[in-house]
């Protein structure tokens, strides 16, 4: 294993800017070590890149990520931290529900819409 990466070889492996990495520091969930204005990333700090790109990916906010990632730091750890996740990954769950359902009744209503529409035209002679 490597001791460090450099902020490009993190950028070209994850497809994200050198700013989405800096703005990750700025959060505080990411600490790379600096050599002069040199950034040098640890594998522990790749892996939380990998870690908050996932966390993105589920929906989370950099908020609620910084959350996990504290809680496996700190007591109580990562038993913690599981829990915690499984909770968010609930809320998200239902979060996705409650859009589905959404996009279920507007596509409802835009086909009564349409329909509304096209008898309209209709009774107006206009073939559609």
């Amino acid at each position: 294993m490597r001791e460090y990466y450099s902020i490009t070889e993190l950028t070209r492996e994850f497809g994200i800017s050198t700013r989405t990495l800096r703005f990750y520091e700025d959060e505080g969930l990411i600490h790379p070590v600096r050599r002069g204005r040199t950034r040098l990333f640890r594998p522990s700090d790749r892996h939380l890149v990998r870690q908050i790109l996932r966390g993105k990916r589920l929906g989370f906010s950099i908020s609620e990520i910084r959350e996990i990632v504290q809680m496996y730091k700190e007591p109580p750890g990562e038993v913690g931290q599981l829990k915690l996740m499984i909770r968010r990954i609930e809320e998200k769950r239902e979060d996705l529900r409650q859009k589905r359902r959404d996009l279920e009744e507007t596509l409802a209503e835009l086909d009564h819409a349409e329909e509304a529409c096209v008898e309209r035209l209709a009774e107006l002679g206009v073939n559609t």
